[in-house]
């Protein structure tokens, strides 16, 4: 049984195969120039077979029968939460709920609600008893994503009750037990921000029992043929489009790319390519993204720069920096450190021009 309850539905991971499939997978939908060093290439939901992915399955295997808190950090898009759902789905508290709690999307006025629930009347809009997160993954695991975008003055409360397995509601004084199993997963350097007062040390070490370093996709390049083509198979279900075929040379030019947004963008290029291809071999243009600017030397010097932009090189340039804004905070649009606090403007407004660019938040994973 693997339940799972989100805060909110912005982030829908897509599910790789289970276990007991992985041989039939494997069989059927892989390229047939990709060669398998291990008969089950998957571990539950996490797809790879490199050494950084072997690392992160033994470091799973250790921990998930314990009831230590585990913090997984990595940049965004490496599948942290398909890491949280296996150290649940491998712990004793596998048939109790598994409850994400994406932190950087609850108003900070509403932290403590969302996190412990409150009573009827404990403020202006509480018009009834409310479950909280803590309550919700009573037996079962706690799933604290973006755990890196709590308030400074929150965190202390959040510190009570890890350290004190109790809880009250809000606007109530019965004590509550907090029987849960906590995982967290940030994209912050949390020691950084702990240097630079943003997180308190002594929640960092509570939930730093156990770290997972979530690994980027350029350090197990090896993985991309088998996730292609798994991508592959998921779009040809999922998005109705012919199966096309993935060559030796498609393959080489998704290695040969850096993956700034790691699997979820390569999931998205693989579908915008199956789409694309209508059944024929796949091709992948990654030239805007992996083109370095121009040499000085090799530029035409005699040509005069122009000395006012066009309405489209003004929106090229918005776009582009708006979208480099967008994966440096891992599309985080408010709050500190988020995108628009970057670009000073107001989240709204940023909002509103994403929006208009077409810009859209890679789902990939």
């Amino acid at each position: 049984m693997n339940n799972m309850c989100t805060l909110d539905d912005e982030l829908d991971p897509r599910i790789l195969p289970q276990p007991g499939e992985e041989e039939t997978w494997a069989e059927t939908f892989a390229p047939q120039n990709v060669s398998f060093r291990s008969a089950k290439p998957a571990f539950g939901e996490i797809l790879g077979q490199s050494r950084a992915w072997r690392q992160i399955i033994q470091q799973i295997e250790i921990i998930a029968p314990t009831d230590g808190t585990v913090l997984i950090s990595g940049e965004t898009g490496t599948g942290k939460e398909l890491i949280a759902r296996e150290v649940h789905r491998r712990s004793r508290r596998r048939d109790k709920p598994l409850v994400r709690v994406n932190c950087a999307s609850i108003p900070t006025e509403l932290y403590e609600s969302e996190f412990f629930g409150h009573a009827r009347g404990a403020f202006t809009s509480a018009i009834r008893d409310r479950v909280g997160r803590f309550e919700a993954a009573a037996g079962g695991t706690l799933f604290l994503d973006e755990i890196g975008e709590i308030p400074l003055e929150l965190q202390s409360k959040l510190l009570h009750v890890l350290q004190e397995k109790t809880y009250e509601r809000v606007g109530e004084d019965r004590t509550r037990r907090a029987d849960v199993r906590i995982v967290a997963a940030t994209n912050r350097d949390l020691k950084n921000e702990v240097a630079a007062g943003r997180f308190r040390d002594d929640l960092y070490y509570r939930l730093n029992l156990f770290p997972i370093k979530a690994a980027p996709l350029r350090d197990r390049k090896e993985d991309i043929p088998l996730l292609a083509a798994h991508f592959i198979d998921l779009a040809v279900r999922e998005l109705g489009c012919k199966r096309p075929r993935l060559s030796d040379a498609g393959i080489k030019t998704l290695q040969d790319y850096d993956w700034p947004g790691n699997v979820r963008e390569l999931r998205n290029v693989i579908e915008r390519a199956a789409i694309l291809a209508q059944g024929d071999a796949l091709v992948f243009d990654l030239a805007v993204t992996q083109a370095s600017p121009p040499s000085p030397e090799l530029e035409d010097k005699d040509q005069p720069e122009p000395d006012y932009l066009t309405e489209a090189e003004i929106r090229r340039r918005e776009r582009e920096n708006i979208l480099a804004v967008l994966q440096k905070t891992g599309w985080k649009i408010k709050g500190p450190d988020g995108a628009a606090e970057l670009l000073e403007m107001k989240p709204t407004t940023l909002t509103s021009r994403i929006e208009k660019l077409g810009l859209k938040r890679p789902d990939t994973m």
